[in-house]
């Protein structure tokens, strides 16, 4: 969400906020959950050093935005994410002693895989906005700058500009760019994907462009378009990038103004550089109870949870009724085919501005655990971005479950619970009035369901349908905690598969289905 929009956008939510209420009651905020790293605006980014020498293998640096003008700060890990300490702000070398300039903004941080041009495998490339303020301390001027480090982050070395623009972000006429997101292909040249405001008179209020470079970043392309929008309303922006299983390329981005604001799209390309139809949004990430992240997005593909690995994104928010704090994840293990499903972050934010969360770092450790990390408004100045934090924190994710609030709803509503698994569940109507579609991935064969529902004070089961198929053989256990856990084998498809379930005699509360995994945490949130 680039700095253009970001008071119309604020706003935008507090007008949202005085509304009546929605559709999906939501509970107050949870505590904040995740260590204090340090004070922080937003926009975190995390490699892990796959290259070098040994003492430098698995080191973990971690860049953000920072409240001034003493650069990008650079901080490491040596223990997968569990301690940090500061290494150096890396800052503006083409503008060095001009106190009006400095690398500032949108940090985006990455080992290269390969080698690109005269630059080896393992070489570490930042990106981020220089930006030049004016005599009365606004910004006006943009400059989307790489810089290259080949020992291990230790120092740094001003490569190239990728684009410069310009013009006051709050004018509409300003020519700004934002939001870099670099990458290197099969053969070695070098992408950076990022957003423009350089063709309003096209029409495009802000479009997703890239250019390519031949030799390591030295010297750039001309500019691909990738989403553009016509009409002048629409901003799709802050577009990141992810390599799939497959072999494919994952782009997501925000789409500011449209008819969801800040809804996250996804597009895909076999080459990273064909996206298709530059004017076409491509799909929403949605639940097929309608619920979809907002703003911020960042995607992430990770070997997990099906033959085809979990695609995995973070936003700033929610939308259509999602929890509206940010504090899921949306996931889906068919690369990016059917409905998304909803998983508790590791980091559970504060939510008082706009910058909480503002894009947000997700790697999985050797121990199989998920390290987050993002900020969160302070609780002492929670309205404050230049009090904002950096939290992190690591754990499990379980992507066998499948949260009951994010299925296709048929005389069901979603009900806040601090006790259910994901803090909220479905409410379900009785009989042929109540059903909840579940629509999951599978790589076929036998395998073990385990639906946790409760009842009302009237006893009632309900009835899990597989396939078309209604299930005879579910056994129920009672737990201490009053839920109830129906558990069953049953053959599925490769592919997808239709799970549904019914309601029974009386309503019923129903938390998740949960499809294999580990048997010992099935019946606990």
């Amino acid at each position: 969400m680039s700095r253009s929009i970001f008071a119309l956008s604020t706003l935008a939510l507090c007008i949202a906020a005085a509304m009546p209420g929605s559709a999906v009651a939501q509970d107050s905020p949870d505590p904040a959950v995740g260590t204090h790293l340090a004070d922080a605006s937003g926009y975190v980014s995390i490699t892990r050093i796959e290259h070098g020498s040994p003492e430098d293998m698995g080191r973990l640096l971690m860049a953000f935005e920072q409240d001034g003008m003493a650069g990008i700060p650079l901080w490491e890990s040596r223990d997968g994410g569990d301690h940090w300490r500061f290494l150096m702000n890396v800052t503006d070398q083409t503008h060095a002693g001009d106190k009006h300039w400095q690398l500032r903004w949108q940090p985006h941080i990455t080992e290269l895989q390969r080698t690109s041009g005269d630059l080896p495998a393992g070489t570490l490339v930042l990106s981020a906005n220089a930006t030049g303020n004016d005599a009365k301390g606004h910004v006006a001027e943009e400059d989307l700058q790489v810089y290259t480090s080949t020992d291990a982050g230790k120092t740094w070395r001003y490569r190239s500009s990728v684009v410069k623009g310009g013009g006051h972000p709050e004018d509409k006429d300003n020519k700004g760019v934002w939001e870099t997101n670099i990458h290197v292909l099969d053969d070695g040249r070098m992408v950076a994907y990022y957003s423009t405001e350089q063709h309003k008179a096209d029409g495009y209020n802000q479009a997703l462009a890239h250019k390519v470079s031949d030799d390591g970043g030295k010297r750039w392309g001309k500019e691909v378009l990738d989403v553009a929008i016509p009409g002048g309303v629409q901003r799709p922006g802050m577009a990141v990038v992810t390599r799939l299983g497959d072999g494919r390329y994952a782009m997501t981005y925000e789409n500011i103004d449209g008819p969801n604001n800040g809804q996250v799209f996804i597009k895909f390309s076999r080459d990273g550089l064909d996206w298709g139809d530059p004017q076409r949004h491509g799909e929403p990430v949605m639940t097929l109870s309608g619920f979809w992240p907002a703003a911020c997005p960042v995607v992430t593909w990770f070997p997990l949870g099906s033959p085809e690995g979990v695609i995995v994104v973070s936003a700033e928010r929610g939308g259509g009724g999602a929890e509206e704090g940010g504090r899921d994840l949306y996931w889906n293990n068919a690369s990016g085919r059917g409905p998304w499903w909803e998983v508790r972050a590791p980091v559970q934010k504060r939510t008082g501005n706009i910058h909480a969360g503002w894009t947000q770092a997700l790697l999985l450790r050797d121990d199989g655990r998920m390290l987050h990390v993002t900020t969160s408004s302070s609780p002492e100045a929670p309205t404050s971005v230049q009090h904002n934090e950096i939290l992190y924190n690591s754990t499990a994710l379980n992507f066998n479950r499948y949260e009951a609030e994010d299925a296709q709803f048929t005389g069901a509503v979603a009900v806040p619970d601090r006790k259910a698994s994901n803090l909220r569940k479905a409410r379900l109507g009785a009989g042929t009035e109540g059903r909840l579609r579940f629509v999951v991935n599978s790589n076929g064969g036998q395998h073990a369901l385990v639906l946790r529902f409760a009842d009302l004070g009237l006893a009632s089961q309900p009835s899990i349908v597989v396939n078309g198929a209604r299930a005879t053989n579910a056994s129920i256990t009672r737990t201490d905690d009053g839920w109830q856990l129906e558990q069953l084998s049953a053959s599925l498809l490769p592919g997808f598969n239709t799970i549904d379930v019914d309601g029974g005699a009386h309503v019923v509360d129903v938390d998740y289905l949960q499809i294999d995994g580990d048997a010992a945490t099935a019946g606990k949130p």
